[in-house]
């Protein structure tokens, strides 16, 4: 098994670095924000208190970081964060209730994804509470009016609630789909509808084309990967997001190719999911020797996933893992011909460090005025650098 895993590494990793990309060249499409003074009418959105802006300011680093290196190499790849939408605003140093938008981070996206908006954020199938889809609406429209594309997953299998969160999601100006299972047990398209709302048979260029999406989060159920890229090309998705490994493996740039084209011919945009907040031990980069602690940004294993383990992302190590070089897995990546990426594992991360290594339960909305007495002090992450 030893020397199995060991073959996997050298395999995967050869692959990712002798694949080659087109490397096209073009900013990427932006919405105009509102007028300043329709922004600077609303109410300020209050954020939560005793958090240490440190942590949240290193991941938007981090995340920035990853942009800069994936654009530099494709300037046509796309960057989207999934969750973790607290990080689109940054607390005032003075009035700690007030807020500011941070529009470098948000530059350096092309959208945002969130979860369970109107259906299924706590329990699945059940209406998201009115005071936490609040408080995503308010955090959801500072990105739109900077420009960033909104993409939604609900979760649910009622028709009528799945029809209910299309209309709402598109009034809104989103993209959606009402996932049919947990995230981690995606492995089939959903269901209901037959075929997607606002199916469309045009080439998809660019992310403001894009008006239907499709999760995969595990593509063994579809046979094997050219099994999986054939069914996948028997519909007209503008976009489909996938994991890059099929099993052990990771996808084939043929495969990759296939995936791209839609059942009448026209062309779609694939990305690709990386966690950026986690080590998993079936990925490339894992090493059997390496546990909790060692090497020592490798920290305790995720809550239900004892197979990942939470990482000190503001660590060059892991960094360099990332989007460091040519042997990185966002380079990987663009050599394999993905159009984009959606960064994961962000929000559950900087909670973690931010609690000092203890897993809490999602946030809920903060209130709309400053707390009676002192806010509590914000909590000392380990060995984190001071924010940049």
């Amino acid at each position: 098994m030893a020397l199995f895993i060991h073959l996997m590494v050298l395999t995967v990793t050869v692959a990712l670095m002798t694949a080659s990309a087109a490397m096209a060249h073009h900013t990427p499409n932006h919405s105009k924000p509102q007028l300043l003074a329709q922004a600077a009418a609303e109410e300020p959105l209050p954020i939560p208190t005793g958090l240490s802006v440190d942590i949240r300011q290193q991941m938007r680093t981090f995340i920035q970081s990853i942009s800069t290196f994936a654009k530099r190499h494709n300037r046509n790849f796309s960057v989207i964060a999934r969750g973790g939408l607290e990080l689109l605003i940054k607390r005032d140093p003075v009035e700690e209730i007030r807020y500011s938008p941070a529009r470098t981070y948000m530059r350096s996206l092309d959208g945002i994804m969130v979860d369970g908006l109107l259906y299924g954020q706590r329990i699945f199938g059940e209406p998201t509470s009115t005071v936490l889809q609040g408080r995503n609406q308010q955090l959801l429209s500072i990105g739109k009016r900077n420009g960033l594309k909104v993409f939604v997953v609900d979760y649910g299998t009622d028709p009528k609630a799945i029809d209910d969160a299309f209309r709402r999601n598109k009034a809104k100006g989103y993209v959606s789909t009402t996932a049919h299972a947990p995230m981690a047990e995606l492995s089939a398209l959903p269901p209901y509808p037959a075929r997607p709302f606002d199916e469309s048979s045009k080439s998809i260029v660019s992310m403001k084309d894009v008006s239907t999406f499709a999760y995969i989060a595990n593509s063994q159920g579809f046979g094997r990967a050219d099994e999986f890229a054939l069914k996948m090309h028997d519909t007209n998705y503008d976009l489909l997001i996938v994991d890059v490994l099929h099993g052990r493996k990771p996808l084939s740039r043929n495969a990759v190719e296939t995936l791209k084209f839609k059942k009448i011919g026209a062309r779609r945009l694939v990305f690709a999911t990386v966690n950026i907040g986690a080590a998993a031990s079936y990925r490339y980069y894992w090493k059997q020797t390496w546990r909790e602690g060692s090497p020592s940004w490798l920290n305790a294993p995720v809550r239900g996933d004892p197979d990942s383990h939470y990482v000190q992302f503001w660590r060059p190590e892991w960094q360099r893992l990332i989007s460091g070089d040519n042997k990185s897995y966002v380079y990987g990546l663009i050599a394999l011909g993905f159009d984009g990426v959606i960064l994961e594992g962000m929000e559950e991360t900087y909670r973690f460090f931010e609690t000092g290594g203890e897993e809490e339960e999602e946030q809920t909305a903060p209130t709309t005025t400053a707390p009676a007495g002192p806010a509590p002090a914000a909590p000392v992450a380990p060995a984190a650098p001071p924010a940049q």
